[in-house]
């Protein structure tokens, strides 16, 4: 538990906090959840635990009322629906594990509601705008060779920012035609790389030779030429969001904008849609047991029958 939650945690008996250390020990072990992760559940729960320690009341007896009540006081504080939802989530699992450890008889979230949210559908771009936006991208500079394979590498793979700036030279099988990610949760996927992307990738290393890497980040595919480490998802963001409005494209763009893009483009195309989130890596269905049933060369197959890149090449 970090110093700053622990403060906030103050409040609350020894007791208290003991299970809440459990709890996001459980988090860490059993789900696997990143650092990043952990500190926001963790902050979620602060909100419900010293709610409830204000007012007296043991989180192991509260009601469905009172949990409707708390839900209520995050609304009238002005939290934004979706941040709500997020927060009851939280709540959800902390109960799921109190229930589990024999701490709670019943789970008091079971029939918790969440606020309604209205679904925003990410824009998608076309094929043309995706070119237009790593046309933008100044090839006669290292920086710009780079950047260019990044987008493809986002596009081509569906790659999520955070799993492209984290991802590992030893990580690529560009002869074999796939890459391995490192997803959320620590979890790893194989994901098809199509020819473009590959193109992309090889003009980079070229430039990426002559570029000294610090002690330590040696391995990482994309590094800065000035500073020699890894990219952030920032740095990743603001750049995209320069090429957009350099090609003319008033869309809202972002790097997951072509992480959908590919999504959409394989399931027009015609793609299975399993085989779709098998390679995002969506968690529902990121498990052995679905990839034993779709088989790695089928996801390869369905890049190159219903990929764009590839589509455009019968």
């Amino acid at each position: 538990m970090s110093k700053e939650n622990s403060a906030n945690l103050s409040n609350i008996g020894a007791v208290d906090r003991k299970i809440v250390r459990r709890y996001r020990q459980y988090l860490r072990l059993e789900r696997s959840y990143t650092q990043n992760t952990l500190d926001a559940y963790e902050r979620d729960l602060q909100k419900l635990l010293n709610y409830y320690s204000d007012m007296g009341i043991d989180f192991r007896h509260v009601t469905l009322e009172q949990l409707d009540q708390f839900a209520g006081t995050l609304f009238d504080l002005g939290i934004q629906p979706r941040s709500i939802a997020r927060i009851l989530s939280g709540v959800r699992s902390f109960y799921r594990f109190l229930l589990i450890e024999k701490e709670v008889d019943s789970d008091p979230t079971e029939l918790l509601e969440s606020p309604r949210i209205g679904k925003h559908l990410p824009d998608v771009l076309s094929l043309e705008e995706i070119d237009a936006i790593i046309a933008a991208a100044d090839a006669s500079k290292p920086e710009g060779i780079r950047d260019r394979a990044i987008i493809e590498m986002l596009y081509s793979c569906g790659l999520r920012v955070s799993e492209m700036c984290n991802l590992h030279m030893s990580e690529l099988y560009m002869e074999e035609g796939y890459i391995r990610v490192r997803g959320k949760g620590r979890k790893e996927r194989l994901v098809p790389i199509g020819e473009e992307a590959i193109r992309r990738l090889r003009e980079w290393f070229v430039v990426r030779q002559g570029i000294q890497a610090k002690p330590g980040e040696e391995d990482y595919v994309f590094i800065s030429p000035a500073r020699g480490r890894h990219l952030s998802r920032i740095s990743v963001f603001v750049k995209i969001k320069a090429y957009a409005a350099a090609a003319g494209i008033t869309k809202d763009i972002s790097p997951h904008t072509f992480r959908h893009s590919f999504a959409t483009h394989l399931l027009e195309g015609g793609a299975n849609l399993r085989a779709i989130q098998a390679m995002l890596g969506h968690e529902s269905i990121a498990t052995t047991e679905i990839y034993m049933h779709i088989g790695q060369q089928h996801l390869r197959e369905a890049i190159l029958q219903h990929h764009p890149r590839n589509m455009e090449k019968p």
